[in-house]
């Protein structure tokens, strides 16, 4: 066997050959994927929302905080009349409408009245005629005095004159009691206010036949229904088992449904004595200490007994949140706006039951939402998803 020619193997010295362009393509693949990868990941943890409860911030009394029990009521009024008229007839002019303001004595209405008018005035009539002759009776009795004491005429003469006066006399008197009765007729037909007040509802209109007791076809018995604004008060059923709680003169706080943002000072007038065995409560009077002409009958009320009567100062609302809702440094609040949460700085006042009161900040407004239990990871600026309980 012949040897191999190992004179041409050698190896070849000098710089090494640049990489494949392959090669270098396949190195920033890589790295543009970590890139990217990186991004999403970044863009994963800028999206994460914490889930958070939210209470709202809501206007606070003072007085909640010595409240001891709260009743639900009406506004009534406890002067109050159905004005009708005792006569019956057709209701000629009515003079008032619905939210008329009258005075007691005033003329509400009148019922036709030409029938008992003309006998008014013939009982007037009769009156004058009785004074006239009881003054014709009165000189022919001073001439018979007279003429008896110049022995003239016969003690039966002066005896007849005065018969005739004392008749006189008595003729008048029945004439003047005949024209009372004559003109309480022609009064029954006019129908005035039995105080000062104003006219709630008109019943009546020109043309109804009036009767006292509205017992016939067609007819109408009230003309109007009136009440005296100044004895409003709210009408509260209160449980019996709180009864012990509550005692005439015990300052109050009304709230009418109508307005509110309004609170009115009340003070108890009275506790009907018995209990309404259906429902188990008693009825509470309760007045008005404060008078405004914007509360009206029927008006649905709230009524708060408090432990003792409040200031001035005492009575303005303030801005409350709930205890919980403050941060754990006790001084910061985290208002969700726009799916964030907004550390608000706040100074914290007086306690009211849950309720803490808070500096009247422009961002917070009553009505708006803060963070309940913030947790100390919680942060200004942070995405916040709210979550009911």
């Amino acid at each position: 066997m012949s040897k191999p020619d190992l004179s041409r193997l050698s190896l070849k010295r000098g710089p090494v050959a640049p990489a494949a362009p392959r090669s270098r393509r396949r190195t920033w693949l890589i790295g543009a994927a970590v890139l990217v990868l990186g991004g999403l990941l970044l863009a994963s943890l800028s999206r994460r929302e914490t889930e958070v409860e939210t209470v709202s911030v809501t206007t606070a009394y003072p007085y909640q905080g010595v409240t001891l029990l709260n009743a639900a009521g009406y506004v009534v009024a406890s002067r109050k009349a159905s004005v009708a008229s005792k006569a019956t007839g057709r209701l000629e002019w009515l003079g008032v409408l619905e939210g008329s303001r009258v005075k007691a004595g005033e003329v509400l209405a009148r019922l036709e009245n030409k029938d008992v008018q003309a006998q008014a005035d013939q009982a007037g009539a009769g009156v004058l005629s009785a004074q006239a002759e009881l003054k014709d009776a009165r000189a022919a009795l001073e001439r018979a005095k007279d003429l008896a004491q110049k022995k003239f005429v016969s003690g039966s003469s002066l005896d007849t004159a005065q018969a005739r006066f004392d008749k006189a006399a008595a003729a008048v008197a029945v004439a003047q009691a005949n024209l009372r009765a004559a003109q309480v007729g022609v009064e029954q037909t006019l129908i005035r206010a039995p105080f000062d007040g104003v006219v709630l509802t008109k019943t009546a209109n020109i043309g109804d036949v009036i009767t006292p007791f509205s017992s016939a076809l067609e007819s109408k018995g009230a003309v109007v229904t009136m009440a005296d604004m100044e004895s409003l008060e709210v009408e509260a059923d209160v449980a019996e088992s709180n009864l012990a709680r509550i005692k005439v003169g015990q300052p109050c706080e009304i709230q009418l449904d109508a307005f509110p943002e309004l609170r009115f000072r009340g003070e108890v007038s009275r506790l009907v004595p018995t209990v309404d065995r259906s429902k188990a409560t008693v009825m509470t009077k309760v007045r008005f200490v404060d008078r405004d002409e914007r509360i009206l009958p029927e008006m649905s009320a709230k009524v708060a007994f408090l432990e003792k009567p409040m200031g001035d100062g005492e009575r303005q609302p303030l801005v409350a949140v709930h205890k919980d809702a403050l941060a754990a440094d006790g001084k910061s609040l985290f208002l969700v706006e726009a799916g964030k949460a907004k550390r608000v700085t706040v100074t914290v006042g007086r306690q009211i039951n849950d309720l803490l009161e808070v500096s009247a900040n422009p961002a917070l407004q009553p009505g708006a939402k803060v963070v309940a239990r913030p947790g100390e990871r919680l942060g200004d600026g942070d995405r916040v998803k709210v979550v009911s309980k």
